[in-house]
């Protein structure tokens, strides 16, 4: 399954820094959404805190399947999420740079 070619439910987590402010998203077209959120597409939370930083995603089956999985991320404690993250990403590296995104500006 390729996140750049297929519509694949997804939810996310973006930060803006390490250790940093989180925002947990859910869509169908990762990338694409990546994007908005780093070109600003879109007033509100992650434009105004500059949160473009890709430092987690889990695919699911369904999109209901996503996005009950984005709610239940959201009730979560930070600590939880923190945890999530650095499991897989203990730097919070952009993963966006591996699924063919250009670094982010400094």
């Amino acid at each position: 399954m390729s996140l750049m070619r297929e519509r694949v439910p997804c939810v996310y987590i973006l930060a803006n820094a390490y250790d940093g402010m989180l925002y947990v998203g859910v869509m169908s077209n990762l990338i694409g959404r990546i994007v908005q959120h780093r070109d600003g597409a879109f007033d509100g939370y992650t434009k105004r805190y500059g949160i473009k930083r890709l430092v987690y995603f889990e695919t699911a089956d369904t999109m209901d399947a996503a996005i009950t999985r984005e709610k239940q991320l959201k009730r979560y404690r930070r600590e939880f999420k923190r945890n999530l993250i650095e499991r897989d990403n203990p730097a919070w590296n952009d993963l966006g740079v591996s699924l063919g995104l250009p670094p982010l500006a400094s």
